[in-house]
């Protein structure tokens, strides 16, 4: 978590060009006491006996998502971590998507407009060439209307924070993902097992908007605890 911290340090902040970038502090210390934070998780994704990965089969037998995620609470009640239980907001968040997609296709509208964007290889219905495209025909009203309901889950989200600094969530499973993309709080994601296959499992910690140096406590802890993050896959050859 050392290096994310100094990488932060260098890249936070206004750099006089991006005028939606706030002038807030980020005084990080490796020494902070996380027993001191209010520490959630969402519990309904936890005691989920299995969730879709990806990655992976979805037998019930090869879904050790669910065990490598339980073990993660376990971690951090060892350390002292009183950990609360917390519900994300119940907003239908997958429609506000279509604002990700905008920003995204806005960011490359010039590739997009000169015909550029052909040139990549993939090309498929949910590939990212295709997406900038339709998102020039989004109506204005749909925008509008999902910037609306935007705004309503940054009020819910508030809410969740007044009750915990940080929470600790599945990476997949549920709304998170989604839901911190559209309102910005930060998060770190470390390994928390690996697969029978040999690739890695991980896990998600957010925390509160310009709050990122206890967020990046808060997986230190976790990650000293681990050892994931030390393993390297084998070199053949």
């Amino acid at each position: 978590m050392e290096d994310c911290a100094l990488v932060f340090e260098a890249i936070y902040g206004p750099d006089g060009n991006d005028g939606t970038v706030a002038d807030a502090p980020f005084a990080w210390d490796a020494r902070t006491d996380v027993r001191k934070l209010r520490v959630g998780y969402v519990k309904s994704l936890f005691d989920k006996k299995s969730r879709e990965d990806p990655d992976a089969s979805k037998k019930e037998e090869d879904m050790e998502w669910p065990v490598f995620d339980r073990a993660v609470l376990d971690v951090l009640r060892a350390k002292g971590v009183e950990l609360i239980p917390i519900e994300l907001p119940d907003l239908p968040a997958e429609s506000m998507a279509l604002l990700l997609t905008c920003e995204a296709a806005a960011a490359f509208d010039e590739l997009t407009r000169s015909g550029r964007a052909d040139l990549l290889t993939a090309q498929g219905a949910d590939d990212w060439p295709n997406l900038f495209r339709q998102a020039q025909l989004i109506p204005a009203v749909e925008y509008i209307q999902a910037n609306r309901a935007r705004t309503v889950l940054m009020r819910e989200m508030a809410k969740v924070f007044e009750k915990v600094d940080a929470y600790v969530c599945p990476s997949f499973g549920g709304q998170n993902l989604t839901i911190t993309n559209l309102t910005g709080h930060p998060c770190v994601v470390v390994p928390d097992g690996f697969r029978k296959n040999g690739t890695p499992a991980s896990i998600t910690f957010i925390g509160d908007l310009y709050r990122e140096a206890e967020l990046l406590a808060l997986a230190k802890t976790y990650q000293d605890a681990t050892g994931f993050h030390l393993k390297h896959p084998g070199l053949k050859g």
